[in-house]
This record gives structure tokens, C-alpha cells and sequence, in this order.
């Protein structure tokens, strides 16, 4: 029997652990407290950071995988140095972790990206703004996620805090012009370390308060999808990611795409896959992680919406209103992520496969305030 030990106890865990079962694989998630996501896989709760915790899970399982990216570097090398499988390798993962490691290297490789450049003061921010404002985007390279670490700003004294404290942040900051874009898109990619990749189709996200609130698969067209995938598949290649990666895309009012963010782990466009598509998201990183065949990216229907169920308050759970928003359409499928109550949080999805998106996601909205209106 395989055994995949996963760093992490949030909900991609959490979706990780029935691929998992269907396969016959060993599922073993180091948490960071007892009540988490993944609860029911979790073998180990404590911190990931201390070294002798980490290393002691890592010797359980054959090889180690990520919930987030947000395990140093260092503790990941030594664990590899030591022999023991890490995927994706920490000379991958820190192109995920560092945002300006990131702009340099895919640079480096030639892919499309927003004017930017990093900067450590206040003069060189005002700099950026002259050429490409009067708004820019400022982001810490370390430590953001679903919004957090992202500034739109139009003057460098809206980012004097991270300023001051510019060394946590990783000793400069990033900017990036504002790109003029229509609409997101995600591209998802798995690769094995045979080097197989398995790509699915392009997706478009809508995101509300920096957090990823529908999706929509495929992409309405028109869009590029070739150069979607070659951008994604580039990527995988050359930063060698094993696993799920994601490829967060801008796309310009004349068909040109930008690469915005990568993520190298399952990732909240493609939940859309557990029902949709022939191998889910969470199957195939379980895959590609252990060096398997890369199963099939089909969609199982003409289309596939997922939208977000997000937290209002610090008491409601989502999961007591789903008989109400049941009955909206028995087709409908519910994910809970068995989190506290939190306002803004990722709670759980809805998810509805048809041939029409914009039918589909009337209802998987009819649903989702079904259970809004009840709180």
C-alpha cells in the first residue's frame, strides 16, 4: 500500500482523503491543531516547523505532500537530503512561497507577465508609479494568500507599514503594474516525475474580496486555450513541479494572457473536477505525487460551475442549512470544510455539471443564498 503523508489539515487535505481511499492509499495529514479540515486523516497535530516534528512524520509515509505552501524551504531540503520524498521538491515550492523568485524565474523562462520590478524604499516605489501608475499593485513576496500581501496603491506611504518591517517580508517588496484585464482565468496542470503532464481544460474565476468566489468550466469562449496550457505546461517543466499546479491567468481585452499567481498544490479552481471531469483534481495529485499514470482531464459534461460558499459569522456553519438549499435542484452537489464559523471564510461549495453555465450557476446561487437567507 502507498502511503502519502500531506502537510496541512485545511480542506484540500480534507478533499485529498476520498481520491485517496478509492485508490487504496494511506492517507496521513500532519495538522496544525485538533479540530481541523482533514480531521478524520489526521495522524499527527502539531507544528511543521519544528524539524524533529517533521521529520518524524516524514519517516511514516513514502513520500510527503502539501496542504499549503507555507513549510520552509530549509526543513524541506534537509528532509530531502535525508532521502526521503518531498513533492513538489523545495527548489519548486519556493518559486510558490517567494512571488518575486517567481517574476524572476518565469522571466527567465520568457512567459508573459506584467510589467514589474521590486523595490526596498519608498523612492524607488514612487519610481514604478511615475512610469506605470497612477495606480500599481504592491505585494509581499512572502506570506500572502486569497487577497493578503496584495495592495492596489497610488502612493509608496500606503505601504509605509511593510516598509518598516520589510525584512519579515523578505527584505523587498513586489511591484506590478495593474493590468488592464477582462477576466481571470485558472489553468491547471499535473505532472509526475516521470515528466508526464495531464492538463485540464482552461477556467474562469470570479474572485470577491480577493478570495475566489465561482468558477467556471470550461472557460467561456472566446479564449486561447493553446497558449493557456503551453504557459502552464512551460511552467511545470521549468520550475520541475511535481503534482497539481494552477496557473492563475489575466486575460486582456484582445485575447493576450498575463500570469498572475501559481499555486503548486490542488487549488480552488478545479473543485469543480471531483464531480466534472474523469479524474478529479485531488486523484490526480495523489498520482502524480506517487509516480503513477496521469488519469484522464475529460469533463464529464459540456459544462461545470462551482461556487463558493463563504463565511457571513462567527456562528453559522453552512452545514445546518443544507437541507433548505437541497431542494433548489437534486442534482446539486454540497461540500462542507467542517471549519469554525468565520465571516469571509471558505466554508464549503456547491457544484453543478449541465450544458449551459450561465442555468448553472442560477442555481448553484439559488442554493448558496437558499442557505444565506437562513442565517
Amino acid at each position: 500500500m502507498h502511503r502519502v503523508g500531506v502537510i496541512g489539515g485545511g480542506q484540500l487535505a480534507r478533499m485529498i482523503h476520498p481520491a485517496a481511499i478509492a485508490l487504496g492509499i494511506e492517507l496521513k495529514v500532519f495538522a496544525e491543531q485538533e479540530h481541523s479540515s482533514a480531521h478524520q486523516a489526521a495522524t499527527k497535530i502539531g507544528d511543521y516547523t519544528d524539524y524533529r516534528q517533521l521529520q518524524e512524520f516524514a519517516k511514516t509515509v513514502d513520500v510527503v505532500t502539501f496542504d499549503h505552501e507555507h513549510v520552509p524551504v530549509a526543513l524541506l531540503e534537509q528532509l530531502e537530503a535525508e532521502g526521503l520524498k518531498v513533492y513538489p521538491g523545495p527548489k519548486s515550492l519556493i518559486f510558490a512561497q517567494n512571488k518575486a523568485l517567481m517574476r524572476r524565474r518565469l522571466a527567465e523562462l520568457g512567459l508573459p507577465l506584467p510589467a514589474w520590478q521590486t523595490a526596498s524604499d519608498a523612492a524607488a516605489i514612487e519610481a514604478f508609479i511615475a512610469i506605470h501608475g497612477p495606480e500599481i499593485i504592491v505585494k509581499t513576496p512572502v506570506g500572502g494568500y486569497d487577497g493578503k500581501g496584495v495592495r492596489v496603491v497610488s502612493d509608496s506611504q500606503q505601504v509605509s507599514d511593510w516598509l518598516d518591517q520589510i525584512e519579515k517580508l523578505g527584505g523587498e517588496l513586489l511591484l506590478e503594474e495593474k493590468v488592464p484585464f477582462v477576466r481571470e482565468l485558472a489553468q491547471l496542470v499535473a505532472r509526475n516525475p516521470s515528466g508526464d503532464l495531464a492538463t485540464y481544460e482552461v477556467v474562469q474565476t470570479v474572485q470577491k474580496n480577493g478570495v475566489c468566489a465561482e468558477v467556471i468550466a470550461p472557460a467561456p469562449k472566446p479564449v486561447d486555450s493553446i497558449a493557456a496550457r503551453i504557459i502552464a505546461e512551460e511552467i511545470a517543466v521549468g520550475l520541475n513541479v511535481v503534482g497539481m499546479m494552477a496557473v492563475e491567468l489575466f486575460e486582456t481585452a484582445d485575447g493576450h494572457l498575463v500570469i498572475n499567481e501559481l499555486a503548486m498544490r490542488p487549488h480552488n479552481s478545479g473543485h469543480y473536477s471531483i464531480e466534472g471531469a474523469a479524474t478529479s483534481q485531488f486523484e490526480q495529485h495523489l498520482r502524480a505525487v506517487l509516480d503513477l499514470p496521469l488519469g484522464s482531464t475529460e469533463l464529464l459534461a459540456p459544462a461545470a460551475v462551482m461556487v463558493n460558499l463563504l463565511g457571513v459569522d462567527d456562528r453559522n456553519t453552512f452545514t445546518e442549512h443544507y437541507n433548505k438549499a437541497m431542494r433548489v435542484d437534486a442534482a446539486l452537489k454540497f461540500h462542507s470544510y467542517e471549519k469554525s464559523a468565520r465571516g469571509g471564510r471558505k466554508m464549503g461549495h456547491i457544484t453543478a455539471l449541465g450544458d449551459h453555465p450561465a442555468e448553472l450557476l442560477k442555481k448553484a446561487h439559488s442554493a448558496a443564498a437558499a442557505i444565506y437567507n437562513q442565517i
